[in-house]
């Protein structure tokens, strides 16, 4: 990662959290729904972290977190103030609220039973929590690495599964540690795919622009307004450096 992942201007299309939003004011409130459901479930990692970071034990962590999504999801994010623009801002500063409450508290086990958003047996939240670093990172700080590595953990997907429609998953695996500096040597790795360095190192620049695009679009879907986009982006830089 480096502070070049912003290529030019691009046209800014509506998002799932600007359909989320848009809601607020009579828009298509099934489309909203949709995409807040979508959303949620890209974030159900990074705010379980933080829940169990504040101090609660596996269970009562996994009732929380899905009682917060089972609210969000009954009032469609109706408190959201349009002009804080980032649905991960967003989403900390409503969880901070959901903690603090009492009576959400109590009722998490019944207000979670309704809508499963998170299938926890699947996921497997405390195998993943095992992996985090010491209990001295703050739970703010390793929200934000989770939204980090997640993100990327998402465009590294999605890259992957276009090389897959075209039948070429085995070059994105030899690739992929381009773009993390963990690849073989460049002559080894030209050997391996069958080019030429000159045409390995064109393939290497595309997959890197291709990865910025997806980060990029990634993004994009959480953010209100154009100018976030590259907000969030410079974040990312910040918060993956200082990891």
């Amino acid at each position: 990662m480096n502070d070049s992942i912003a290529p030019g201007a691009r046209e800014f299309h509506t998002t799932r959290w600007s359909v989320v939003l848009a809601a607020q004011h009579g828009g298509d409130g099934t489309r909203a729904l949709k995409a807040m459901s979508e959303l949620c479930r890209d974030y159900w990692y990074p705010l379980y972290a933080f829940v169990r970071r504040r101090g609660h034990a596996p269970h009562d962590a996994q009732d929380l977190t899905q009682a917060f999504f089972a609210t969000l999801m009954e009032t469609n994010a109706t408190a959201a103030d349009p002009q804080r623009g980032r649905f991960r801002s967003y989403l900390l500063g409503a969880l901070k609220h959901f903690l603090a409450n009492d009576f959400h508290r109590a009722n998490a086990q019944k207000r979670g039973g309704g809508q499963q958003l998170v299938e926890w047996h699947a996921f497997e939240p405390e195998a993943h929590y095992a992996l985090e670093p010491a209990a001295d990172t703050d739970a703010e700080t390793l929200y934000d690495r989770r939204w980090a590595l997640d993100l990327l953990d998402r465009a590294m997907k999605r890259l992957r599964a276009e090389f897959a429609a075209k039948k070429d998953e085995s070059t994105f695996d030899a690739l992929k540690g381009t773009l993390s500096g963990a690849a073989a040597a460049r002559e080894e790795l030209a050997k391996k795919l069958g080019m030429t360095e000159g045409a390995l190192k064109v393939a290497v620049h595309r997959l890197r622009q291709r990865y910025r695009e997806v980060l990029r679009a990634e993004i994009a879907e959480t953010v209100n307004f154009p100018a976030d986009v590259e907000d969030e982006m410079r974040h990312l830089v910040a918060v993956l450096r200082s990891s």
